[in-house]
């Protein structure tokens, strides 16, 4: 016999889906150009990715209505199978789950730190993002082969654990768009580590059946003739 429990988790599990397809069905009712797209994306590509394209796209189509949830990438690949997300942008899906890539874009992690503030990167303190961040979960990742316990830090998001690096606090892996800026300036560097840089692209991702408004933001954003250098490429089979 099923546990009550069980039975109401069931129901819930059914429940999400069902009100997230409500929601998708009454934004496909629409044309394109006047329907919604619910966006989900990591913190740093909600800061770093998504504002160059989310401008251009509603320059053009300023009928769509937007919304964006920037929530840990586990939580969005969640809400996306529950249908309650039409695209999420983050790493790649979890096989099994029946989403897809419909587009990617180039990215690598890097280790960066003040120049000059830090001697051996393995023994200075390493700045983390939150607990559920597929960047902290990378770090112990790529640290334990090495000869290494360095001291840790948690301060939450990319850009705080960025701001410590440029003040000498220690070094941190991070989304090279990221940290791009003050690589450039020179106020931050590259350090080298074993392992480093590593390629995470970004993904953007739907369910097999993406709505009108939905397909429309995906061929803007795959267009550099629109958003430049900002632009995803679709050159790839569907990975889920």
């Amino acid at each position: 016999m099923t546990s009550p429990q069980v039975a109401s988790a069931a129901f819930a599990g059914y429940a999400r889906k069902l009100v997230g397809l409500l929601a998708e069905a009454a934004g496909a009712v629409h044309d394109a150009d006047r329907g919604r797209v619910r966006i989900g994306a990591v913190s740093t590509a909600s800061e770093y990715v998504l504002p160059r394209l989310i401008a251009s796209f509603a320059r053009l189509h300023p009928q769509v209505e937007l919304s964006l949830s920037v929530l840990p990438r586990a939580e969005l690949f969640a809400l996306a199978v529950d249908h309650q997300l039409d695209v999420v942008l983050a790493g790649r899906p979890p096989r099994g789950s029946g989403l897809l890539t419909r587009a990617r874009r180039a990215n690598r992690l890097v280790v960066v730190g003040r120049p000059g503030a830090v001697g051996d990167p393995l023994t200075s303190t390493w700045l983390l993002t939150a607990i559920g961040s597929g960047t902290r979960d990378t770090t112990p990742a790529l640290l334990t082969p090495l000869p290494a316990a360095p001291p840790l830090l948690t301060l939450g998001t990319s850009g705080a654990a960025v701001a410590a690096a440029g003040q000498g606090l220690g070094v941190t892996l991070v989304h090279e768009e990221a940290a791009r800026a003050q690589l450039e300036s020179g106020d931050l560097m590259a350090y080298p580590v074993s392992g480093t840089p590593l390629d995470r692209p970004w993904h953007l991702c739907t369910t097999p059946e993406p709505t009108a408004a939905t397909r429309l933001l995906l061929r803007h954003v795959c267009d550099p003739d629109l958003v430049g250098a900002a632009a995803f490429h679709t050159r790839l089979r569907p990975q889920g």
